[in-house]
């Protein structure tokens, strides 16, 4: 089974596009090696996965014929992610953010001045 094929079977990415240009993207690895989306994969093979801010490691364990559900997913990957590494960027994501207040209004040109030098910051 193809590689981007697989990752959309078993629910890494929503779209087999999405999977595809994360794969052209060196996104993917198969067994530590950036590849392309054709390869095809072999139960045992490890694959990591950025997905957002978390990078996914995975065990194939077979080739399912069509998405699967949920629930069914382990039957064909084996999750090998640490748990801290799901944990490290929500608590990143809530440290890093500018929070305006509801019903403050739009933000000044001095306020708008001040975001801009927190995002090149970050």
């Amino acid at each position: 089974m193809r590689l981007d094929q697989w990752l959309w079977s078993v629910r890494l990415y929503r779209t087999r596009t999405l999977a595809t240009d994360a794969i052209k993207h060196g996104w993917v690895t198969v067994d530590g090696v950036v590849t392309k989306p054709a390869r095809e994969v072999q139960p045992g093979q490890q694959i990591q996965a950025r997905t957002g801010d978390i990078t996914r490691t995975y065990r194939v364990r077979g080739h399912p014929t069509a998405r699967v559900p949920a629930a069914r997913v382990p039957e064909f990957a084996e999750d090998l992610t640490p748990p801290e590494a799901l944990v490290r960027p929500r608590t990143a994501e809530l440290t890093g953010v500018a929070v305006r207040l509801r019903g403050a209004g739009r933000p000044t040109k001095r306020d708008r001045r001040a975001l801009e030098r927190f995002r090149d910051e970050v």
